[in-house]
């Protein structure tokens, strides 16, 4: 009987043992995703989008509160630089990464794909560009969680980042050469912006925007998520 039940034990501490490296190897294996951001808008053209993987710890932005340092730059320009300088500080993010050229910009209709890495718990998804022709508008999906199963489409909203007036003027709009506020560096609106980040109301024609052209209706984008490896 004692060793019936020593030889029982040895077993369940082996079992036990492989089961722990195996768990210990499925949080190291590095998987990849392919993320792409299809625009569904009649005129708007989106910004290079950034993706970002990161655990469930992550905020990236809180509605009814104010934008976090380096959304702005992105709401307002489509810049990503000060929000990747303020992702490579932290530990609830894994990796991060801009669309890259050619044709970094995505047309209406057309599609642009990110591959990102995730590892372990760091596997969640979030993603964000401009909506070109606003003062500050963006989209985004915040904390979709990567399935490996199975392909995965989400629709994106449109947000105000409210840290510029919406006055639909081209001389605080940046835009390319297509964009019927193409300049070569848009100024910042000095009026008063609302100061939070709310559900973007679109555009009204207040100032040189044609809402037939450059308005939406919620989702303005598709992203899908699939597993490459």
């Amino acid at each position: 009987m004692n060793r019936l039940i020593a030889s029982s034990a040895i077993t369940l501490i082996v079992v036990f043992g492989m089961l722990s490296a195996e768990t210990a190897h499925a949080k190291d294996k590095v998987s990849i995703y392919e993320v792409t951001v299809t625009n569904i808008t009649r005129g708007q053209i989106i910004s290079p989008p950034i993706v970002i993987s990161h655990n469930k710890d992550f905020q990236f932005f809180s509605l009814g509160k104010p934008a976090p340092t380096g959304l702005p730059e992105l709401a307002e320009e489509g810049m990503t630089g000060t929000l990747e300088a303020e992702l490579g500080t932290m530990d609830s993010v894994f990796r991060y990464k801009t669309a890259e050229p050619p044709d970094n910009f995505i047309m209406p209709g057309a599609s642009k794909t990110v591959e990102i890495e995730t590892k372990g718990h760091f596997r969640f998804l979030s993603v964000a560009a401009m909506l070109v022709s606003s003062n500050d508008a963006f989209l985004a999906i915040r904390g979709v969680y990567a399935r490996s199963w199975k392909d995965e489409a989400v629709d994106a909203r449109a947000y105000d980042a409210g840290s510029e007036l919406n006055s639909e003027l081209c001389e605080f709009v940046p835009g390319p050469t297509t964009t019927p506020c193409a300049t070569a560096e848009a100024g910042h609106d000095p009026s008063t912006p609302e100061g939070y980040v709310y559900i973007h109301s679109g555009i009204h024609g207040m100032g040189d925007l044609d809402p037939a052209d450059f308005d939406w209706q919620n989702p303005v984008a598709t992203i899908m998520v699939q597993k490459v490896k």
